[in-house]
């Protein structure tokens, strides 16, 4: 598709999305300075729902019984309808302000959130999208709907099984998706074959509520006063939980393809008093693997690990799931239509005031600043099918998914497009590395990450509008998604949701909280070295 070829409807999304890149801009700020991390995304989502319903939508919240999900709709009559979405929670840990320089956000502490993907212009280029696409449906009479949900969590890869299982994504006649991204072959490019793979989470709790019990079953109750010896407690099984998972973690699996298992302390003692085994602990795995087959016999190492651990130091415990997500399924016709919107639109393009900003960061580094400071494949697109190949040079034959993101869940229900477009991201001389501060400094700074946000919202417009107005590019995607799972949802390949579980939002995940001394993250900012 060339400029050329665009419909008028399609032309004008992209003179909506220029005239309105001011207010992408400054909304794309605003997220990035709530930097809320996953499940506890409160302003995010109400600044969102906000906004939908002020442009005309719908808005149901909480969907799914997620408190920082949302689904918005909007229709100008019968007809097709096209799923969007945006993602907003941010990393602990990654607390970075808008500057040239490391330093927190102010009022806060380096260990509070932050964006580091960035979801802040995630999100907000889908909306500029979906607003593109919105006033082109409405100025053009074109019949059809548009959905746009909250996607709250993705950092753990929680809402969107969530909202597959319960039927948010049923009944669209596609999904886009896109994702910033800034090393080849992902950027400025649309997945071919190889999707992103399944993941699981889980937390395992550990709760010693019954201390006096231990060693019985060997016939030697321990006697439980002050200065007689105890039952070890949960700090105790988590810590043998921690290091059994490490060194089993090889025999897992093959070592091939990728996979990865992470692990998080959630709680940990619970400040118990020196005489007394503390009561609760809780760690958080995380896995990406290529199959829901790896996936479950990881699971099961885990729970041996978890089991043993309770037993061995007076513990009872729970495994509680944080996410269950297929792989994800690939579908050439949507793959076509979204790259030949990137090729209409082109790669986004860095200005001299970007650059000059670039300098600065290298002049704060020590480093002499380079004419041309960004990395060079930022600006360019690259084929699908090329880029298909050099991701295939990693991975074994057999392998048909790899890397981890919970958009696949959306694959199962509805034709599914995945894109990429280019954040900035700096060239380093030979021997750096740039340290991760720069990253996240350059996904907040409106003139360095404004290019990729608009260039999004214009790909997906043009995306959205062309499967709106084009019944044979949106028959054709169908007729692939039917093909491909046996018959649609519910045939003989298609995969069931695996979502089984409550929405895990009542664990101790990091937040912000609210106190007599104000606003703060949960791991106090004027804490020396936070």
């Amino acid at each position: 598709m060339t400029a050329a070829a665009l419909t008028a409807a399609q032309k004008d999304a992209l003179a909506t999305v220029a005239a309105r890149a001011g207010e992408l801009s400054d909304w794309c700020a605003t997220i990035f300075g709530f930097g809320e991390t996953a499940w506890r995304e409160y302003r995010s989502a109400d600044w969102y729902v906000a906004r939908l319903r002020a442009e005309g939508f719908r808005v149901e919240e909480g969907s799914g019984g997620m408190p920082t999900a949302f689904c918005a709709d909007w229709s100008n009559g019968e007809g097709p309808v096209i799923g969007l979405y945006g993602e907003y929670d941010a990393v602990p840990g990654n607390c970075q302000a808008a500057t040239t320089r490391r330093e927190p956000r102010a009022g806060l502490g380096f260990q509070a959130g932050g964006h580091t993907d960035p979801h802040s212009g995630l999100g907000i280029g889908a909306l500029g999208g979906l607003l593109a696409t919105k006033e082109a449906m409405e100025k053009h009479g074109i019949k059809g709907g548009l959905r746009f949900t909250g996607e709250p969590a993705e950092k753990v890869r929680g809402s969107k099984p969530i909202h597959a299982a319960k039927g948010y994504y049923d009944g669209l006649a596609a999904i886009l998706s896109f994702h910033p991204f800034y090393m080849l072959p992902m950027c400025n490019t649309v997945r071919w074959d190889t999707h992103c793979g399944a993941a699981y989470a889980m937390i395992y709790r550990f709760i010693c509520d019954a201390p006096e019990a231990w060693g019985r079953a060997d016939g030697a109750p321990i006697p439980q006063s002050h200065s007689a010896v105890r039952a070890p407690g949960a700090n105790d099984a988590l810590m043998i939980m921690y290091q059994s998972s490490k060194a089993l973690r090889e025999a897992m699996l093959p070592h091939q393809g990728g996979w990865s298992v992470s692990e998080a302390i959630l709680t940990a003692g619970q400040a118990t008093a020196d005489n007394l085994p503390a009561g609760l602990a809780e760690i958080q795995y995380m896995m990406r693997t290529p199959t829901v087959a790896m996936a479950e016999q990881i699971t099961a190492v885990l729970d041996r690990n978890a089991g043993a651990a309770a037993m061995m130091s007076g513990c009872r415990w729970e495994r509680h799931w944080v996410c269950k997500s297929r792989p994800g399924l690939a579908n050439h016709a949507m793959a076509r239509v979204v790259w030949d919107a990137l090729q209409a639109v082109g790669a986004p393009q860095w200005g001299e005031a970007a650059r000059e900003i670039a300098r600065e960061i290298q002049r704060e580094l020590g480093l002499s600043p380079m004419v041309r400071p960004f990395i060079d494949e930022m600006e360019r697109l690259v084929d699908p099918v090329e880029a298909e190949a050099i991701l295939r040079r990693d991975l074994p034959p057999s392998q048909i998914n790899s890397t981890s993101d919970d958009y696949t869940d959306m694959c199962w229900h509805a034709p599914t497009a995945r894109f990429y477009i280019a954040r900035p991201a700096l060239k380093a001389p030979d021997g750096f590395a740039y340290p991760n501060w720069v990253m996240n400094a350059l996904g907040g700074i409106p003139a360095t990450i404004d290019p990729m946000v608009t260039t999004a919202a214009k790909v997906l417009a043009l995306s959205a509008l062309r499967l709106l107005e084009d019944r044979a590019a949106r028959d054709a995607a169908m007729e692939e998604f039917k093909s491909r799972t046996g018959g649609g949802i519910g045939g003989r390949a298609w995969v069931a949701p695996l979502c089984d579980y409550p929405p895990p939002i009542h664990f101790r995940w990091p937040e912000y909280v609210e106190t007599t001394r104000g606003r703060d993250w949960w791991i106090p900012s004027a804490m020396p070295g936070a």
